[in-house]
Order: C-alpha cells, then structure tokens, then sequence
C-alpha cells in the first residue's frame, strides 16, 4: 500500500513538473512563434536539463503540438462555466453571451489563437483539432439553449447551427477579430456589455416569436 501511494506521488509529480514544462514552452512559443523558439531555453527557464525536456517531449515540433493542445484544455475547462443558467429566452441568450464575450476579450485567449493561425500552415492537423474542438464546446451550448427556446415556443428557426452562428459572430467581431488582428491597438468603442445586449436584440428580433 505504501508502494502504491508513492507511486501515485511520483505520477503526479510527473504530471505537475510536465505542466511546468508546457507553461514555459507556452510563453516562448507565444513571445518567439515556433521558429525562434529554442528548446535550450525552455529547458533552462524551466530550471531542468535539456537532457529532462527531451525526455517529456522528444522534439521541438512534439512540444508544440503538446502546448496547443494543453491551451486548448485549459480553453474547455474555463469554458465550461458558459453554462447558461434558467430564464426566458433573453435571459438565456445573454448569459451565454456574456461568458462567451469575456473568453473572447481575454488578451491572452488571442494571443493563444494569433500563434495557432500563425503556425497553422506547418501544424494544420493541430491547428484543426484546436478550432474544430472550440466551435463544437462553444457552439454545442448555444445550440442546447436555441432547441430548448424552440421547443417551447419562443424561438422561430430552421437550422439552428446557422442561427448560433450568426449570434456568436455579432460578439465575435468586435470583441475578439478587430483586436487580434491588430495586435490590440484596435478595439470597439462599444462596451462589451452593449456589444452582447445589441446582439441579443438583434438576435431576438430575426428569430424570437416574443412568446417567451
């Protein structure tokens, strides 16, 4: 029994000391982009051995791949709070709206998605897991809220997928393209919260039945 609680001591050290490592390479690839990165640094930021790096990740484009892979977990797990709570259909939608805008307006999200579409051409399978997992997590819960709305009456639409779409990108635009594809020096003059609220009015206004 004592073997196996140190055993499960060292199996989490592993995984604690493996997330060190992830963070560091993190912050290189998104100061540096993947080119100028060294793995020589990242191990010795990290305080270990380059010998210690190679032994958790066995190359430099593995590395990579682990890291967009970590931030994308990291994404899921803060995302799970854009659970929408109950409400009328207004409510509803701008609950969801507003979790959704905060994730967006978070400098560090863009940054995580400038590097991933900067390397998207030399990492494509990674770069798709990461956009296709996000849209899936993000767009499956509105779509959960859209349905229920539907069903019971306050909602008019025919293809759900669509209509989600077009809600998250009336908050997508303004709050999270303009400033990522300007290095931050652009940003909406519109407070993100009356970016949600016109964009739930709009919203409502192509596909409520003012039922609920």
């Amino acid at each position: 029994m004592t073997g196996n609680a140190h055993g499960g001591d060292d199996a989490e050290g592993l995984r604690h000391k493996r997330k060190d490592l992830l963070n560091v390479a993190r912050r290189h690839f998104m100061a540096e982009g993947y080119a100028a990165a060294r793995m020589e640094a990242i191990a010795r930021d990290a305080s270990v051995s380059t010998a210690t790096l190679y032994a958790f990740f066995p190359s430099k484009t593995d590395l990579f791949t682990r890291v967009i892979d970590d931030a994308s977990d990291d994404f899921s797990r803060q995302l799970q709070g854009v659970q929408v709570r109950g409400g009328t259909v207004r409510e509803q939608l701008t609950a969801f709206s507003e979790t959704y805008a905060a994730f967006l307006d978070d400098p560090f999200v863009r940054a995580v998605f400038r590097l991933v579409m900067a390397e998207r051409k030399r990492f494509e399978p990674t770069a798709d897991r990461f956009f296709e997992r996000g849209r899936a997590e993000i767009g499956g819960v509105l779509m959960r809220v859209i349905d229920e709305h539907v069903a019971a009456g306050a909602l008019n639409v025919e293809r759900p997928s669509w209509a989600a779409g077009q809600l998250m990108g009336m908050i997508e635009h303004p709050v999270f393209f303009v400033p990522m594809v300007t290095g931050e020096r652009v940003r909406s003059r519109r407070e993100v919260r009356c970016i949600v609220g016109q964009a739930v009015d709009t919203f409502l206004a192509r596909y409520g039945t003012g039922q609920g």
